[in-house]
């Protein structure tokens, strides 16, 4: 693949936006404002930070954006990727993470992302990532439907055998083995994705992007309300631990 196919730019211009929009849409929904945080590294690169803490109906939550570059990778990093020792690199995303305050209301997790690394005279090795997944601590079937139904949406039109997939991707990946306990519901997750080229890569990128609102806003809007007490409250925090020992133990970002 010619490296003039692969537009950084353009995903990086993309990830502006769904960033933007992702946050416009959980403001509507919660009636809570993002705060905002834009930050720089030392190395090369930066990124926004959008978060809420202490809401009424967002306990805490993120929406990051960030574009980081490097001018070559660590040992650590290319041991198992040899082809990517000495080449200067770019990584590209957003990521979030929502933690409702009400326990009825399930947490939930969005990262896209894109690395590209690069050399003088040869082909650049380049590869997108992401998904979605929903972690209720009460489980109610049609919350889980839907956010399915949207998932699936997303990947439709890309193959019929591309949901089914990384739906399992997902299932396989979201959970504490030590535990051979599942995270959550599940949803969609995939790596290394560069089949098919890279303008492909980016649409499925994106229709992973532009389901999210629709598969976690109405689940939300519809939870936020709902009664709850101390007995209730205590079993998010215990679920909660568990999803911060999923991040700790197990998570490809933290093992990298």
């Amino acid at each position: 693949m010619r490296a003039a196919n692969v537009d950084t730019a353009a995903t990086r211009s993309y990830f502006l936006d769904l960033q933007q929009r992702i946050v416009a849409g959980l403001e509507e929904t919660t009636g809570e404002s993002f705060a905002q945080d834009i930050w720089s590294r030392d190395e090369g690169g930066g990124g926004i930070s959008r978060f809420v803490e202490n809401g009424a109906a967002l306990e805490r939550g993120s929406v990051l954006f960030s574009h980081v570059t490097g001018k070559q990778l660590p040992a650590s990093a290319t041991a198992h990727r040899p082809e990517l020792a000495g080449r200067s690199w770019q990584a590209l995303g957003v990521s979030l993470v929502l933690h409702p305050r009400n326990p009825y209301a399930p947490i939930v997790h969005l990262n896209v992302r894109f690395f590209v690394a690069q050399q003088a005279d040869a082909e650049p090795v380049w590869w997108f990532g992401g998904g979605m997944d929903l972690t209720p601590c009460y489980g109610f079937t049609e919350d889980a439907v839907h956010f399915h139904r949207e998932c699936r949406a997303a990947l439709a039109p890309f193959g019929d055998d591309v949901h089914p997939r990384y739906k399992r991707w997902c299932d396989e990946y979201f959970v504490l083995k030590h535990r051979q306990e599942p995270r959550g519901i599940g949803g969609v997750f995939y790596d290394d994705l560069n089949e098919g080229g890279f303008d492909r890569c980016l649409a499925l990128t994106r229709s992973i992007g532009e389901h999210f609102l629709p598969a976690y806003a109405p689940i939300l809007d519809r939870r936020l309300g709902t009664p709850y007490g101390d007995r209730e409250r205590d079993f998010q925090l215990y679920r909660r631990g568990r999803y911060v020992e999923f991040n700790l133990v197990w998570d490809r970002g933290t093992l990298f």
